[in-house]
């Protein structure tokens, strides 16, 4: 065999492991948990356990979802939160929403706020209507409280800055401190805030958040190790608020992964995540 051949089967040979690879690293979901802490938390919250959801994109971990639902399950959540991004807006297929959403509400109560693609598509109209039919708690610039033993924490939503403006190179930071001063009050108590935009989260600091559950980076796309994620959406590239778990003053925000792709097709070194955050009373 000469050395021209041996190279092509090499490369071949190589190319079939790194295709493997992003396949599996592209539909092997992963399961993140933290625990936050905070004084404001009533005790009657302490271990109370939230699943996020977060840019679905269409996708589907197992046929219909099934791997998510079934890691959803395991870790017996008491509320479930879907922060944007669950359709597609260049690919839009409302039905893996729903279905997913369907499938979830039998394992805890939902909570739901649009993201940016929502803010793209007329269908999000229809699928807000079929999602309310299911008894999922859509939420657009509002507040909800949670009651527990006479005690109470409060959600925060914020609609993606999309629906306001689709201009994405306008300053949107003196809204989002607006919007989150006219929702939040003094007797709200612990207030844990949902919104799709991670890159907000000075504004949400200010605004003296408890916890901001985030989404839209994507993890970066392609996770360079010891480095970060390389691309985010509003942030560019090598992105401060790219995955995981930031912290300043009395604000902790947790940014998720994700779960699909968008305008690229696939992810590298960056499985798709379930995260799940335990509350606790420091």
């Amino acid at each position: 065999m000469n050395q021209k051949r041996i190279l092509c089967l090499f490369s071949l040979i190589l190319l079939f492991i790194v295709t493997q690879w992003i396949v599996w690293d592209n539909s092997t979901l992963e399961t993140t948990s933290y625990t936050v802490k905070s004084k404001k938390l009533p005790s009657a919250f302490s271990g109370f356990r939230i699943a996020q959801i977060s840019d679905l994109h269409n996708a589907e971990i197992g046929k219909g979802n099934t791997k998510l639902l079934k890691a959803l399950q395991s870790e017996k959540p008491d509320i479930i939160v879907i922060t944007g991004d669950f359709i597609d807006s260049r690919s839009t297929d409302p039905e893996v929403a729903v279905n997913f959403a369907k499938e979830a509400m039998k394992i805890a109560p939902c909570y739901y706020i649009p993201g940016n693609h929502e803010a793209r598509v007329g269908e999000y109209i229809t699928l807000k209507e079929n999602l309310l039919k299911l008894g999922v708690i859509v939420l657009e610039d509002e507040k909800v409280s949670l009651e527990c033993e006479d005690h109470h924490i409060t959600i925060l939503s914020l609609s993606d800055p999309g629906f306001w403006s689709p201009d994405q190179f306008v300053d949107r930071s003196a809204t989002v401190k607006e919007k989150i001063a006219d929702l939040k009050a003094e007797e709200d108590g612990f207030c844990l805030l949902l919104s799709h935009r991670p890159e907000h989260f000075e504004d949400y600091v200010q605004c003296g958040i408890d916890l901001a559950l985030t989404g839209h980076a994507h993890g970066g796309q392609f996770r360079i190790p010891l480095i970060g994620g390389f691309f985010a959406p509003n942030q560019g590239f090598f992105p401060k608020y790219d995955a995981g778990l930031f912290s300043k003053n009395e604000t902790n925000m947790v940014v998720s992964r994700g779960l699909g792709n968008s305008i690229f097709p696939f992810r590298i070194n960056n499985r798709p995540e379930l995260v799940i955050v335990t509350l606790e009373t420091d």
